[in-house]
């Protein structure tokens, strides 16, 4: 039998989490700086470059499912240091790869790495704070994820003006082992809620087949394969629920979102805000590099004003969603990341510097804003027996929400350059797709204030 949750400490399993959720966006936006160079190395059209950022996306997207409830069934941290592992080992073997498609598979295997460590980081947290101190514990996981997003572009450029872009996946090695070590030693206890049930690998089959005809289907369009494939996957999504609704072990517990509003409106929050703003980070680097002709470090360092907003901001967000509404303080930060976006749908060739810094730092404070109280919201409405499903289902909110950040960005880049590299004679039709990007999201993020608004009050659920 394991020992009660509360003999492992609480800052050991925060300083753990967050070390390990500093990685996976680390290398998301140190490898984002280095597109240009891989497509350099390459000679691979802008679709297939935007398959090494969508490969990641979606693989962790079909494993978050199963993993977050495997991890209920045969524990938490078992799946939580495999998954740090797994990260650690495919993303030092990217560094070696001889093609563009070696770069894609991996970063699958990356993306599996990273799904089992988000389906269960929050899970834990969760399980050893209490609920006075939860939003604080949240709030310094989500700034060491805005960490990761601030160094990495800086990084990344550095090292790739230096050293070429495999130096990017090199220099993880020292940050996974030392990860796997801290979690392996750190936390000695185990959290396995649903243990003794089956997992449900029908739902898992279907879900993870659905969700691939929907996002390639998205990439591929306005192709008519590409709508046979939306429709086969929204078919498939519609059978998945039919069948969760039946199994006696489901593997995703869809009945919360019908059972509880704050769950399901926070959740269909958290989709909204990542979907309108994951693809930021891609298209500005592109932008930078291509129209404003800045070398990759001179770019990842602007780019780092919007996370190291987020990581100043996160955590007093969250602590503030311990006495003060959440929805109040995410719903701020929701209209603050529609003012940033609907700032950057005027890019041109001639926008100053001056401008793109402060509408990141706008993006900033208001992701920030939204994302520490949201996530709150979400642990906070559910049972402590649904910890596993909460953390897991946010963590899908957010792959699928990128995701859908990214096939936008895809789509616009098929629509308007279709298979040609990005060179001088496509900039113009690139920096169309960039804005009709940026007003999308900007769109987005201004219905999503309303869902963040609707969601009820937590801290009335709690003390009632």
């Amino acid at each position: 039998m394991p020992r009660p949750a509360d003999k492992t400490s609480p800052r050991a399993v925060l300083a753990v989490a967050a070390l390990a959720n500093f990685m996976s966006p680390f290398m998301i936006s140190a490898v984002n700086i280095a597109l240009p160079a891989i497509q350099e190395e390459f000679s691979v059209d802008a679709v297939t470059l935007g398959w090494v950022a969508n490969a990641f996306l979606l693989s962790s997207g079909v494993a978050l499912v199963p993993f977050g409830k495997i991890a209920d069934i045969r524990g938490r941290r078992k799946v939580f240091v495999s998954g740090i592992l797994l990260f650690t080992v495919a993303t030092v073997a990217t560094a070696f790869v001889p093609s563009i498609f070696w770069i894609i598979a991996l970063r699958v295997l990356q993306g599996i790495g990273a799904a089992m460590t988000m389906t269960t980081a929050f899970a834990i947290i969760s399980a050893v704070f209490p609920p006075s101190q939860r939003g604080r514990a949240i709030g310094i996981t989500v700034a060491s994820v805005y960490i990761g997003l601030s160094t990495g572009p800086f990084a990344g450029g550095l090292l790739t003006g230096a050293f070429g872009w495999r130096s990017i996946f090199l220099i993880n090695a020292p940050i996974g082992l030392a990860a796997f070590a801290t979690a392996a030693l750190k936390i000695r206890e185990e959290w396995a809620d649903a243990a003794g049930e089956r997992l449900d690998v029908a739902g898992s089959l279907l879900y993870g087949a659905s969700l691939i005809c929907l996002m390639y289907g998205l990439s591929i369009l306005p192709d008519l394969a590409g709508i046979g494939l939306l429709a086969g996957g929204a078919v498939g999504m519609g059978l998945f629920v039919w069948h969760e609704l039946r199994t006696p072990f489901p593997v995703f517990e869809v009945r919360l979102f019908a059972q509880n509003r704050t769950f399901s409106y926070s959740s269909l929050a958290a989709l909204i805000n990542y979907a309108a703003t994951f693809a930021v980070a891609f298209l500005l680097s592109l932008y930078l590099q291509y129209i404003k002709g800045m070398s990759p470090g001179s770019a990842g360092t602007l780019l780092i004003c919007q996370p190291a907003v987020m990581a100043l901001f996160s955590p007093v967000a969250g602590k503030l969603s311990d006495r003060i509404e959440p929805s109040v303080i995410a719903s701020a930060g929701m209209a603050l990341t529609a003012c940033g976006l609907a700032a950057l749908a005027f890019l041109t060739k001639e926008t100053g510097i001056p401008y793109i810094a402060a509408s990141l730092v706008v993006l900033g404070l208001g992701f920030a804003l939204f994302s520490s109280p949201n996530m709150n919201a979400i642990m906070g409405s559910v049972e402590k027996r649904f910890y596993g499903i909460a953390s897991g289902t946010v963590a899908t909110m957010r792959l699928i929400g990128q995701m859908l950040s990214m096939a936008l960005a895809t789509l616009a880049f098929s629509f308007f350059i279709g298979e040609s590299q990005i060179a001088p004679p496509v900039y113009p039709q690139f920096l169309r797709s960039v804005q009709l990007c940026f007003t999308a999201f900007a769109a987005m993020c201004t219905m999503g204030i309303y869902f963040s608004l609707a969601r009820g009050a937590l801290h009335h659920r709690q003390t009632g």
